[in-house]
């Protein structure tokens, strides 16, 4: 696969991983954190703050193609 096609794929995936993060992160914040301390809100939305790093790593991997040797 020609690595613009590459690019182009990965970018619309990290764009939907995103968004689609988002959207699942907020939706169980409002869901379970209704009534917990400023602590665990701060604790909750920094950790998942953080999480979406790990997929958009791997799509970022995959995006620059097979190793060089």
């Amino acid at each position: 696969m020609p690595i613009r096609l590459r690019k182009f794929i990965g970018t619309i995936l990290i764009i939907v991983l995103v968004l689609g993060y988002a959207l699942l992160a907020n939706t169980i914040a409002v869901a379970t954190l209704g009534n917990a301390p400023w602590w665990g809100h701060l604790l909750y939305f920094f950790l998942t703050g953080l999480l979406w790093v790990l997929p958009a790593m791997v799509i970022i991997k995959w995006m620059a193609g097979p190793r060089q040797q």
